[in-house]
């Protein structure tokens, strides 16, 4: 089944005739169409995308399933009058001054009615293709980590380091990084979205480096905590700490499994080990086109996990003033064990 066939199926479960999509990810999912400037509406009937003249030639050849609707300055006069029955609109994307004049150019008998995650809801479990992009995603962030074995980290700044592992990815042939890198050194670390700083790595510390490429728009994210040297018997124990916390998340993560269960697994090792206040974040999210989607792993987090879910396990500890360690893997949800996507090792690598 295609992708608006698939939508069509959760309108007619919320009883919806017509479905204005106007989130930009959310359209190129639907159409692959990767302009900025676009809308799409979808019936049981039509697929229809709006955009406007500078987009024509590439909305033809991008999104080919779907009738183009060249539009002007008044989009949202234009979508309202193919919009039937009970439309239902994004009300986590559409802002109040368009759902306003939307309302007021709605033909006779149509309703507005809040529709949001629905497109969510399909991009939350992944096809071949997308795991495909999402895996070549991966393996440039691998690769990248592997080059700062010949490079190295101490002597170099946060900074500098991030710089060029995001100009590696693009080299090696990422869209881009699908974050900012995060490089954060000792206590820095300790900090679960640090920025890099114009602050020298010191040999003998650990060093969190969060990063991600981006391959036909769709994201990897990989954290490892790596050693500049010898490191204090109690850091090495915050690090091994983690390793098996996100082991066991990790085996938790399966088909069926409760969100907010697999989120547990980690939670009570850490907590366990007197390190409760210490990891104020969830266990994971969802990746694909966007770097945070559903679902997520959290202790507040419903429902559970489907094949094809493509998320992170997270696992972190961070002690001010003193260490942060965090080891993320990207997996891909399956009925048996999950499908890791990220490949560097996860034993403590020492990179001078």
């Amino acid at each position: 089944m295609s992708r608006s066939g698939g939508l069509v199926e959760l309108m007619r479960a919320r009883e919806i005739d017509s479905l204005l999509v106007t989130e930009l990810v959310n359209v190129r999912y639907l159409t692959g169409f990767t302009g900025t400037n676009a809308a799409a509406v979808v019936t049981p009937e039509e697929r229809l995308l709006f955009t406007d003249f500078r987009y024509v030639e590439q909305a033809r050849a991008q999104a080919p399933e779907y009738d183009l609707v060249e539009v002007g300055r008044d989009m949202l006069g234009v979508m309202s009058a193919r919009l039937r029955g009970r439309a239902g609109f994004d009300d986590e994307h559409l802002s109040v001054g368009a759902h306003r004049k939307l309302s007021e150019r709605l033909p006779d008998g149509v309703e507005l009615a809040p529709a949001g995650g629905l497109v969510e809801e399909l991009r939350a479990v992944k096809d071949a293709s997308e795991v495909a992009a999402m895996r070549a995603a991966a393996e440039l962030s691998t690769a990248a980590y592997g080059s700062l074995r010949e490079r190295g980290l101490a002597g170099r700044t946060e900074r500098e380091v991030a710089t060029q592992l995001a100009r590696f990815m693009e080299d090696s042939g990422a869209e881009g990084p699908s974050f900012p890198p995060i490089v954060a050194a000792g206590e820095h670390g300790a900090r679960p979205h640090a920025e890099p700083r114009d602050v020298e790595i010191p040999r003998d510390t650990l060093v969190v480096i969060d990063i991600g490429a981006r391959v036909d728009g769709y994201c990897s994210d990989c954290t490892r905590t790596l050693a500049t040297g010898s490191i204090d018997d109690d850091v090495l124990e915050v690090y091994e700490l983690v390793r098996r916390a996100q082991a066991e998340a990790l085996a938790a993560a399966s088909v069926g499994a409760a969100s907010r269960d697999v989120d547990a697994v980690a939670r009570e090792i850490i907590d366990a080990a007197g390190h409760e206040e210490h990891f104020g974040h969830g266990l994971g999210h969802g990746v694909g086109l966007e770097v945070h989607e559903a679902p997520r792993l959290a202790k507040t987090a419903d429902g559970q996990l489907a094949a094809g879910n493509a998320v992170t396990v997270e696992p972190g500890v961070y002690v001010p003033g003193h260490v942060g360690v965090r080891i993320e893997d990207l997996v891909i949800v399956t009925d048996g064990e999950p499908e890791i996507l990220t490949g560097f090792p996860k034993e403590l690598v020492t990179v001078g």
